[in-house]
């Protein structure tokens, strides 16, 4: 495996079969696995869920192009793991600066929800992803799906970590910082504010800057 999958990624039946029909009806997407995106030498991975099917399987970058990105890249920017200004394509200019961003799903699912064969199908890209990290110290997991992924590439089960938002633990040489989701459903209903979001990136760069070799 390599920590990218390749642009036709035959692995999950249903996911291609969501991909083609993406496919047939917006040619002009990217229609693919969707790669991670940042700095190769890291010290923080923010780990997504999956693409959305207008978000990252349209623009074929990580949080482009749907409402999740927006607060997202904000709040890198905020607190100084971006430079640049996100506009919502891949195009933009915005860069990561010692982050990079992948999904534990590489693929759209049908209604945002991959099956846990799904998951457990893909996560060999993810392990191999942390891997191709070397500076890697720091991971902050967006929502529950992503924190068992997450904890289970490492070799941990899920209930190694508990869930909740801002739910912090040490998994080998990594420490793990568990959000909630940056959907647009949480952000709307102020289940995750600005506030709250930011305060979790600003405990992942105090957690690189602790342990800063």
């Amino acid at each position: 495996m390599t920590p990218e999958p390749p642009r036709d990624c035959p692995l999950c039946p249903r996911l291609v079969a969501y991909r083609e029909e993406n496919r047939r009806q917006n040619p002009d997407w990217f229609n693919g696995p969707a790669p991670s995106f940042g700095d190769p030498n890291a010290r923080l991975l923010v780990v997504g869920l999956a693409p959305g099917r207008t978000g990252a399987n349209r623009t074929g970058r990580p949080f482009t192009g749907d409402g999740a990105g927006w607060i997202l890249y904000q709040t890198l920017t905020k607190t100084g793991f971006a430079t640049g200004v996100y506009d919502a394509r891949p195009d933009d200019g915005l860069q990561l600066v010692d982050c990079m961003i992948t999904n534990a799903v590489r693929c759209a699912p049908p209604l945002n929800k991959p099956l846990p064969i799904e998951e457990k199908t893909c996560r060999p890209f993810l392990i191999d992803r942390l891997t191709a990290l070397p500076r890697l110290k720091v991971i902050v997991t967006l929502g529950d799906v992503s924190r068992k992924s997450v904890l289970k590439a490492l070799g941990v089960p899920a209930s190694g970590m508990a869930a909740g938002h801002g739910v912090e633990a040490k998994v080998g040489p990594y420490t793990l910082i568990n959000s909630y989701h940056c959907s647009r459903l949480n952000t709307n209903t102020g289940r995750l504010t600005p506030e709250m979001f930011v305060t979790i990136f600003a405990r992942a760069r105090a957690a690189i800057e602790a342990d800063p070799v």
